[in-house]
């Protein structure tokens, strides 16, 4: 048994609570290689952005489960050599199809994972996620699961249509499940073809994507008030990466995905995970049939594997940047930039909202001058496992 915490890494339950109240997502971006793990890292490094990094269950087969709980590892050690002292991130396992898989992910050191029953009768998808719900909280793994039903292929995900999700379900199935997050279907589909040219609407000689169902979305919200909510599928599908692959060789025909304009907006609400895999795989495989045309001699795969990072690393950090809006949400960021701009009562405030509570505060005051540790005395009292704050400003 490997705990996800003796490998640095973090669950969900925190970072989401952030993000709902802060009106934001957390990027999950899947990764297979150790570019594009190691494009993740330092896209949420330079960012100061919480970041998960998912696998599914074909690329935990492809990277092995052992090789994988090390990178995982690794992924925090690296960040830290980058400059960011204390990282978040979460392993987290995407689609997981069995309670078998999800066990052996949380034996392995996933801090996080998804049990994806939404192809199940609805009993059946409900019995299967508390069964993995009940083996994960012993450990402080979290869950996310799945109602409705995501159209598109991916690695072993496969629907030929989408099912919207249900509202009328989400409470009855949250509460009987105990589930931490819930992904939810409202019209993003997987991979890089999302939408066929029948479904779009030609606007300026651009094939624009029906809207997503927000009004789905706003009933779920309102059922489940300050619930985790996820979406999947939600690639972009930027067409400068298109168009690149297909320029050097590559055939992708039709490939729409979901304008970011809505990404954004959906991130403002409840949705506090958003999910993308395809635009990684795009961004890797145009920059490296663009390096391999333009270098036709090249042939030792650091020639053209460093540019694919490089392009993954931009594309990353444009979605926290501009889409997610999780830049700068790092919980020690936030109480170091309190102090350093003579917010004592800020940093009290914060930590009082139990959002830094398992820190060591020690930790923090390195960060920060004697003279605004001098301006502000904070005493933490313990009482029966839960902390309080008490600020009092020196004389």
């Amino acid at each position: 048994m490997v705990n996800y915490k003796d490998l640095g890494l973090v669950n969900t339950r925190e970072m989401f609570k952030r993000a709902v109240a802060g009106g934001y997502a957390i990027p999950a971006f899947n990764f297979n290689t150790m570019e594009q793990m190691q494009a993740i890292v330092m896209a949420a490094v330079e960012t100061k952005s919480p970041v998960i990094m998912q696998v599914s269950k074909g690329a935990r087969n492809y990277a092995n489960a052992t090789i994988l709980r090390y990178m995982a590892e690794g992924a925090v050690a690296y960040a830290k050599e980058l400059g960011c002292a204390h990282p978040e991130i979460v392993l987290h396992l995407d689609h997981g199809d069995s309670f078998e898989l999800c066990k052996d992910c949380i034996d392995m050191g996933f801090s996080s994972v998804m049990i994806d029953g939404s192809h199940l009768p609805y009993e059946e998808n409900v019995a299967l996620a508390k069964k993995v719900v009940d083996y994960a909280h012993q450990f402080d793994v979290t869950v996310e699961a799945e109602l409705g039903v995501l159209a598109g292929v991916e690695d072993e995900v496969s629907a030929a249509e989408s099912h919207y999700t249900k509202p009328e379900e989400v409470i009855d199935f949250a509460t009987r499940t105990g589930c931490d997050s819930l992904a939810i279907s409202i019209g993003t589909s997987h991979g890089a073809h999302k939408f066929t040219p029948e479904q779009c609407t030609l606007v300026n000689g651009v094939l624009v994507p029906p809207p997503l169902a927000f009004d789905i979305l706003a009933e779920i919200e309102k059922k489940l008030p300050g619930f985790p909510i996820v979406l999947h599928g939600s690639s972009s599908v930027p067409m400068e990466e298109v168009n690149t692959i297909n320029k050097f060789g590559g055939k992708l025909e039709a490939a729409i995905g979901i304008p970011e304009e809505q990404l954004r907006k959906a991130a403002k609400s409840a949705v506090c995970k958003i999910n993308i895999d395809s635009d990684s795989r795009l961004a890797m495989t145009a920059a490296i049939r663009q390096h391999l045309a333009e270098h036709p001699g090249d042939f030792d795969p650091r020639q053209y594997l460093k540019p694919a990072r490089e392009n993954m690393k931009k594309m990353y950090i444009h979605k926290i940047v501009n889409v997610l809006g999780s830049s700068k949400r790092l919980h020690l960021f936030i109480y170091i930039k309190a102090f350093r701009i003579g917010k004592p009562l800020l940093f009290c405030r914060c930590f009082e909202a139990s959002i830094f509570r398992n820190f060591d505060v020690t930790k923090l005051l390195t960060h920060v001058s004697v003279d605004l540790i001098n301006r502000t005395s904070c005493r933490i009292q313990r009482h029966v496992g839960n902390i309080a704050l008490e600020e009092r400003t020196a004389s």
